[in-house]
């Protein structure tokens, strides 16, 4: 069992520059991935983007690559054709405005566009420096939502055995139910038949009430998806969508078992039921 949400964070020295990594995520229905990088390395975050896909099924993501360049390694040029362009357009204004003013490289160097800059080391080439490092971070996030995880599964099946427990209280109380359901009919036979009382009748009546109002279907399809929710627990990958909707199916037993009762020693099982439930179905909105 994983947790959705993790961290992880790694960082390097290399020759020329120093880069670190980080990666968080939390809670999301599905998976949402948002990678920042600078400007010049943007051509990697397809690359980063894949590399998260394939290791995270669900949860939004967030990483985010910094990288400060302790040696530039850039060129400069001049590009001939802006220097010409605005050369004309400068002879154009002096002879408009009807000054012989020379023209200075002092004017040139406020215009846009005269001198370029590039990295002369291409994005791809950063890769090979940056791979390991994201690899490192990664495996921080992956250990931190293991961990995170681990705890998770232990309060959840803890919750669950106290489920299991109240289930079993309940089905104990089946012939305390049958007795009430006698007691309280020969009551109310007695109140108007006074000694008369027919206890074929009472038997048949007892019978139809047992069957109106008996949980045992209830109870054995509950500890089937007890049983179920213990085997989907120990799957690997993405297990939980598949204990939530086991869930609801656990929560429709126990609400049916809560609607037929008639005592209040079951209502609080039921009560008790109910309420475990609900705290592993918070549980599970925490898990991958």
């Amino acid at each position: 069992m994983k947790s959705m949400t993790g961290y992880g964070y790694a960082e390097a020295a290399a020759k020329t520059f120093n880069t670190s990594f980080e990666i968080k995520s939390y809670n999301n229905r599905y998976l949402d991935i948002y990678v920042s990088v600078p400007a010049t390395l943007s051509p990697l975050e397809p690359r980063i983007r894949e590399y998260l896909g394939e290791r995270i099924l669900r949860g939004k993501v967030e990483a985010v690559f910094r990288v400060k360049n302790i040696e530039e390694d850039i060129s400069v040029c001049v590009d001939p054709a802006v220097v010409g362009g605005y050369l004309a357009a400068l002879r154009k204004l002096a002879e408009l405005a009807g000054t012989n003013e020379e023209i200075r490289l002092s004017h040139l160097l406020h215009m846009d566009g005269i001198l370029k800059t590039g990295q002369n080391r291409g994005a791809e080439e950063y890769w090979s420096d940056l791979e390991p490092l994201l690899a490192r971070a990664f495996a921080g996030f992956e250990e931190s939502r293991l961990r995170e995880g681990a705890a998770t599964e232990k309060d959840i099946l803890s919750l669950l055995g106290e489920i299991r427990e109240n289930a079993g209280r309940t089905a104990a109380f089946a012939p305390e139910i049958e007795k009430h359901f006698s007691e309280t009919l020969r009551g109310r036979m007695e109140e108007l038949l006074g000694d008369k009382i027919d206890e074929a009748r009472i038997a048949a009546e007892v019978a139809v009430l047992l069957v109106k109002y008996s949980i045992h279907e209830e109870l054995v399809r509950l500890d089937s998806h007890c049983a179920a929710f213990l085997a989907a627990a120990a799957e690997k990958g993405s297990v939980g969508k598949k204990l939530d909707f086991i869930c609801q199916e656990m929560n429709r037993e126990i609400n049916t078992i809560g609607s037929k009762n008639v005592m209040a020693e079951v209502s609080r099982c039921v009560v008790a039921m109910k309420d475990g439930l609900e705290n592993i179905r918070e549980q599970i909105r925490n898990i991958e």
